[in-house]
């Protein structure tokens, strides 16, 4: 009866409530069935809060374990979704930024609102790689400013010999991502073209309250965190920030 998956449960009904006509734009009435939304955001929820590393793994759960099936909503006989399916429904909602309405709505809740404190923040970082070869990592004269010059190859990128040549942000460019830039994780490792993820983190009770992707450089991470920071904090509070980043 104290399961707390109950309590939870609670709230994520009152959050996707309020977002019903969010819901009825988003999908059409017409055209192949898809995933009820308020079913992907508990599923979701659930393959966060178990660390479930994939949506395979996430189905095969929800398959066999009675307090997946009831959390999201699906009957003890009913057939759960194939992978593929739930992932590019999972797509959907991100483009759509349905997912980042839902965790917001969660967050405003009054449950959930007193147990978040702007006594003290604290930002991690991490790095995250972009969808783009190296290949594609050209001089930009060669690629232009609007991407690859109108007669370049479609396809696989070309082989390319890169000994002794030296790349850097200031003279290169991807040709399929201008904005990934060239960025190692610390000293003595490879670099990768990639971007810079930021997730701020209320630390009294260990909860999540905002995320933020930048391009890379030296301060990108605490840049994001006073930008995150001054939409949480009031700022005309009396405490002042401190940059333990």
């Amino acid at each position: 009866m104290r399961h707390p998956l109950r309590a939870i449960r609670v709230i994520v009904n009152e959050a996707l409530a309020d977002m019903g006509p969010e819901f009825e734009a988003a999908y059409s009435n017409i055209g192949r069935p898809s995933i009820a939304p308020e079913k992907l955001l508990r599923a979701l929820l659930l393959q966060l809060f178990h660390g479930i590393r994939s949506e395979r793994q996430m189905m095969e759960r929800l398959d066999f374990d009675l307090s997946f099936r009831w959390f999201v909503g699906v009957g003890i006989d009913d057939a759960v979704w194939d992978a593929s399916t739930f992932s590019k429904n999972r797509e959907r909602l991100l483009d759509g930024e349905i997912a980042a309405r839902f965790l917001s709505a969660i967050l405003a809740r009054p449950q959930v609102k007193r147990l978040l404190s702007s006594d003290h923040f604290s930002v991690d970082g991490t790095l995250i790689e972009a969808w783009c070869s190296m290949k594609s990592f050209r001089p930009k004269e060669e690629a232009g400013a609007d991407g690859p010059p109108p007669d370049a190859p479609s396809g696989r990128n070309a082989e390319v010999d890169f000994r002794g040549e030296k790349r850097r942000n200031e003279t290169h460019a991807s040709t399929t991502d201008r904005d990934a830039l060239l960025y190692r994780k610390s000293p003595g490792t490879g670099a990768k073209l990639c971007y810079m993820g930021h997730v701020l983190m209320e630390n009294r009770n260990g909860l999540v309250v905002d995320t933020e992707t930048t391009r890379v450089s030296g301060h990108a991470e605490r840049l994001a965190a006073l930008a995150m920071v001054d939409g949480i904090v009031d700022p005309s509070g009396s405490r002042r920030r401190r940059q333990g980043i």
